[in-house]
């Protein structure tokens, strides 16, 4: 595990991509975090509440929202991330991809900087569940799927001509299989409790009811944050403390570093301080800092400024920045395909070419011919980028590293083989285009 290039307590100010990608690898023990749902809308703060002024827009434009250098990223070393984006671009329309590109590249940094015993906890609503849950399955792999929680609540309005939408999912990963987690139980119900009293005479299964039952993947014993409620900061989208308590309870230790890259409600934060974890928030909206302190403040957790007491805090001690991390660890990169066996050369100097310019430069160079298999094509769009030597061996992403190939030949190719290799089984299984005019 790499040492923490950043301090307990801090909320870093700003777009939260850069600050994710500064961060050194292997750091965080758990991600709880309730990003945008992609619901099409605007979001405010009532104008009387704590969180006055805060609103954000949960809609998103593939031309307006998505940086070519995230698709470049993708495209090259998270394929299978690129074909759910395709699919859900296909599906569900452009919103929908740039929306699965915006968040898969944050996902991509979280997974990164992870301990091999770390959990994310990631909340959604229906709008993007499919696809999130198969972005998630293409970062974390799908054997790192371990709950998708259901948190059921009342309350709100009831439409007339569908089911009233009354739930919540936590879609629940692992960074490994050796990963932190607790069990929470509760209390028999008084039946069951009485069940258990008489099997217990009667020589029946034993039930064990000082211990009580395990919780379930169906959480209907936490409500929402209601105008009611004393944790309520006026933004419609909070979620309730007991809610990420039972999330860091279950999935992190005493002393363990808590994560939430959309912390602007201040929910996780407080839920980590009450439970002796250490905690780094990030939020793009001004005032989030306050909402972090008037919370702890409100919790009887941080005080004015100079006063002390135990684990009281001090505005002092709760860190406000805007610098992203300067990384210390290796700079290992956010795809598993790119730990390297050897470590990679630098690559050489001049301008970043997109992988459109590269496209480009090889149809100049080489034509509308696959370099696999040597077949010719009327159009570019049947050849695909790739590299020479893959990546998982130390292969650069520079052109002089890149070949254009066919659909099938990407796919024999893999992140496997160098060109060469590629070229013997193409000759191998009479796939060479010298061999089909033969």
């Amino acid at each position: 595990m790499a040492a923490p290039n950043f301090a307990n307590r801090t909320l870093y100010h700003g777009d939260n991509l850069p600050f994710l990608r500064g961060m050194n690898s292997e750091t965080v023990h758990l991600i709880a975090t309730d990003p945008p749902f992609n619901k099409n809308k605007d979001f405010h703060a009532t104008p009387d509440s704590l969180a006055a002024g805060a609103r954000f827009t949960d809609r998103w434009r593939w031309d307006k929202d998505v940086h070519p250098e995230w698709v470049d990223a993708i495209q090259d070393d998270w394929p299978a991330v690129w074909r759910v984006i395709e699919a859900a671009r296909a599906a569900s329309g452009d919103d929908m991809a740039a929306f699965l590109a915006w968040l898969g590249v944050r996902l991509m940094e979280m997974h990164r900087i992870l301990t091999e015993d770390g959990s994310l906890y990631l909340h959604i609503d229906h709008t993007a569940h499919a696809w999130v849950k198969a972005l998630l399955d293409a970062i974390f792999g799908r054997r790192n799927f371990r709950n998708e929680i259901v948190w059921c609540y009342s309350g709100g309005g009831i439409p007339r001509r569908d089911f009233p939408r009354k739930h919540d999912t936590l879609l629940r990963y692992t960074k490994s299989d050796d990963y932190t987690f607790y069990i929470e139980r509760k209390p028999y119900k008084e039946n069951t409790q009485q069940v258990g009293k008489r099997s217990t005479y009667s020589g029946g299964d034993d039930i064990d009811l000082e211990r009580g039952t395990p919780i379930t993947d169906w959480w209907t014993d936490i409500q929402t944050v209601t105008g009611w409620n004393p944790q309520r900061t006026g933004f419609r989208t909070q979620k309730p403390l007991e809610l990420y308590e039972r999330i860091i309870r279950a999935s992190s230790n005493e002393g363990d570093v808590v994560l939430d890259p959309f912390c602007g409600c201040a929910t996780t934060p407080v839920a980590a301080e009450r439970l002796g974890r250490q905690w780094i928030g990030m939020d793009i909206w001004d005032r989030a800092h306050d909402v972090v302190i008037q919370r702890l403040q409100d919790e009887g957790l941080a005080g004015p400024n100079g006063e002390t007491n135990g684990r009281l805090l001090t505005f002092g001690q709760i860190g406000y920045n805007t610098a992203v991390p300067v990384r210390t660890d290796d700079r290992e990169v956010a795809a598993p395909v790119l730990r390297t066996k050897t470590r990679r050369i630098a690559e050489p100097p001049g301008p970043r070419l997109s992988r459109d310019d590269m496209i480009d430069i090889l149809l100049a160079e080489h034509g509308l011919v696959c370099a696999g298999c040597d077949r010719e094509f009327d159009d570019h769009l049947y050849l695909e980028l790739d590299h020479n030597t893959p990546r998982s061996d130390g292969g650069l992403n520079h052109i002089s590293n890149r070949l254009l190939l066919c659909g099938p030949c990407n796919r024999i190719k893999s992140n496997t083989l160098t060109l060469s290799g590629l070229r013997k089984e193409n000759a191998r299984r009479g796939r060479m285009a010298s061999q089909r005019e033969t």
